[in-house]
């Protein structure tokens, strides 16, 4: 591409069809209403209630909203998930997978019980939605999965082992996915996010030694809001990012520089 080629509507998502796991949902709102803003049309599957305050947030933007209950953990639920998003919109162009869990327990506790749902739905459940997306993406010779990572793909993390190793692994996802898919001119990327005001934080955030730590380790002086995340997830899915392939993009205020 020539310089003089690129145009800011490159930036555009018109007409592209994107899921979202856990869409309807935390950090998943987030990259789902980005999307929507972008002009996507967006295929929420989830274990939680569908939200029709939400839904209409999305539908405020042009786009369309569909809602569709499904465990993702579940043998089989990422095909028929991949494929309703076909049938339903007409294609699937981006695939984030955002859904997540992090239980906790110190690491001498932190047996097959705790281990095993979060290995299920951090890091298999977003193997068989690439797996299912790239079915679909491949003979379009076209698409964007961006995986949700962590700080815990490049770092350890007391108490939730599982938590860790399923954030380094779906990293890993990211760059083999990458490898062989590029020459399909699919783009497959992670977006790790730092320290985010989210429910999940709430722990942390109201101790005070703790938040004090994390604000003072973070270069910007702050957690992160979590409408810091939409335009990353904008860039990502769209052709303004297209030779940007197996990258993991921290967002993060510039904690992992210190």
């Amino acid at each position: 591409m020539n310089i003089t080629d690129f145009k800011m509507d490159y930036f555009s998502l018109n007409g592209k069809n994107a899921i979202v796991t856990g869409g309807n949902t935390g950090l998943g709102q987030a990259f789902s209403l980005a999307l929507a803003k972008g002009g996507a049309n967006i295929f929420m599957p989830s274990i939680m209630p569908d939200d029709p305050e939400f839904n209409r947030l999305i539908e405020a933007e042009g786009v369309k909203a569909v809602y569709m209950e499904g465990d993702i953990t579940k043998p089989g639920v990422p095909k028929q998930i991949v494929e309703k998003c076909v049938e339903v919109l007409g294609s699937v162009d981006i695939l984030v997978n955002c859904a997540g869990i992090c239980l906790c327990e110190p690491v001498l506790k932190f047996d097959r019980k705790v281990w095993d749902p979060m290995i299920a739905i951090n890091l298999t459940a977003a193997f068989e939605m690439s797996y299912e997306a790239a079915q679909f993406m491949v003979p379009q010779k076209s698409g964007k999965i961006i995986n949700i990572c962590s700080m815990f793909s490049f770092l350890g993390g007391q108490w939730s082992p599982a938590y860790s190793a399923s954030k380094h692994g779906i990293a890993g996802l990211t760059k083999a996915y990458c490898d062989e898919l590029a020459q399909y001119n699919i783009q497959v990327n992670g977006i790790a996010p730092g320290y985010f005001k989210t429910k999940v934080a709430e722990a942390s955030i109201s101790n005070p030694e703790r938040n004090k730590w994390i604000v003072d380790h973070t270069p910007e002086g702050r957690w992160g809001d979590v409408a810091d995340l939409m335009g990353t997830t904008v860039f990502l899915a769209s052709k303004a990012s297209q030779f940007i392939n197996g990258h993991i993009l921290a967002v993060d205020g510039g904690f992992l520089t210190r």
